[in-house]
């Protein structure tokens, strides 16, 4: 891409730091001060000037060319998702369920309340919150060793919102926000557990990892339903 400057703006500039600067024959006198012509007030000013110069329509038109031109060999990051760990598995949900991250805090269970999922409530910020147990729900086995990530582990409660209920999810770790391209998304392998599988509408690529892409509205059905 070819752009046009100023020319009329930028010759009005006098180049002095060229002439008798320090790239010139440093006969300026302001030198024994500044030392160097970056520090020099002339030199600041003819740089304010230099970028509030009038841009030419061509100018304009070049670069607004350039950025409607789609990236060449790129996916278009169209979804983002927040991933987390529960076992050994890497899981993600869409970033728009999640209201905030909290420290892990250790649920208080509810008397007569025995269903799978719902391990108790939990105070976080003076809010009380039903800790739900991704983990019992998608049949995974906590216990399992950590996944090989090379980094340091940290365990949150994900503090979540799906229509007018929120819920606090324990997880084991947390990687963090990731844009992706849903045209790159693959079908779960077929070697995955059958508890987990059926809440899965996909697997991203990401690094070294392999992230399970939760079906947000079967989870949040399944959530809604444990909590009645």
């Amino acid at each position: 891409m070819t752009t046009t400057t100023s020319p009329i703006a930028i010759a009005s500039i006098d180049d002095c730091w060229n002439r008798i600067g320090v790239i010139g024959d440093q006969s300026c006198e302001k030198l024994e001060q500044a030392v160097h012509c970056r520090n020099c007030e002339v030199y600041a000013g003819a740089a304010q000037r230099n970028l509030q110069r009038a841009v030419g329509d061509d100018y304009k038109k070049d670069w607004a060319a350039h950025f409607r031109q789609a990236a060449a060999g790129a996916q278009q990051l169209d979804a983002s998702c927040l991933v987390f760990r529960i076992g050994r598995e890497w899981l993600s949900l869409p970033t728009k369920m999640f209201v905030s991250v909290a420290p892990q805090a250790k649920p208080h269970r509810l008397p007569h309340r025995t269903e799978r999922g719902l391990s108790g409530i939990v105070n976080v910020g003076g809010t009380l919150y039903p800790c739900m147990s991704l983990a019992a729900l998608l049949g995974i086995d906590e216990s399992e060793g950590e996944a090989a990530t090379n980094r340091h582990t940290f365990a949150r409660l994900l503090l979540t919102q799906w229509e007018d209920q929120a819920y606090a999810l324990p997880v084991a770790d947390l990687h963090g926000i990731l844009r992706y391209a849903t045209a790159t998304v693959q079908a779960p392998a077929a070697t995955i557990n059958k508890g987990l599988s059926r809440f899965l509408s996909g697997v991203i690529a990401h690094e070294d990892m392999h992230i399970g892409v939760l079906d947000s509205a079967l989870i949040g059905y399944q959530l809604a339903r444990t909590l009645r």
